[in-house]
């Protein structure tokens, strides 16, 4: 999966690696920066503009969690996702203002819990491997075309049955982002 995703990656970072020919950077790096704090998920993200008003991203979560469940007492997410999106901006300046969002998710790993069956403890485990499509929004402020922040949110629908048994189809994210335009 992850020659995938590099593979992915290779290709879209040499597909748009073209001159700038506007006054306005073409690259943003980001991060979630409240998902990082709150939950331990680490969310970073890259966003190649291809005019003034849409853009192309690719964002990789690590330890992915799926609606905000915690990792409390005995159990624990080992997830990767690889969300690859495209964004359209209403405002009047590049990249600025709110903003759609339809994406594709794909997921990595396990989550593992501790069970009781017949006063035993067992230790039990999810495959979170999945396919996810979604659609998100936001807000960004540009701030002179080089740091930007904004709130975001994503609703997604998982595909993988097994995922689904033991949370949910539909998948809820959100966060803060700050970035850097180059």
């Amino acid at each position: 999966m992850k020659k995938v995703f590099f593979l992915l990656s290779a290709i879209c970072l040499s597909t748009f690696a073209k001159a700038q020919t506007s006054g306005n950077p073409q690259n943003e790096i980001k991060l979630n920066i409240a998902n990082t704090i709150a939950i331990a998920s680490v969310e970073f993200g890259y966003e190649r503009f291809l005019d003034e008003n849409q853009s192309v991203e690719a964002i990789v979560l690590f330890n992915d969690r799926i609606n905000y469940h915690s990792e409390s007492g005995s159990r624990k997410f080992n997830t990767t996702s690889f969300k690859f999106g495209y964004n359209y901006y209403f405002g009047e300046d590049a990249g600025s203002g709110i903003y759609a969002n339809p994406f594709i998710k794909i997921r990595t790993g396990d989550f593992t819990e501790d069970e009781t069956i017949d006063e035993r403890i067992v230790e039990s485990e999810t495959d979170m491997d999945s396919f996810i499509v979604g659609l998100g929004g936001g807000y960004k402020w540009n701030f002179n075309n080089k740091f930007v922040l904004g709130p975001f949110i994503n609703i997604g629908r998982n595909f993988s049955d097994e995922v689904k048994d033991r949370f949910s189809a539909i998948e809820f994210n959100a966060g803060f982002q700050i970035g850097y335009r180059f």
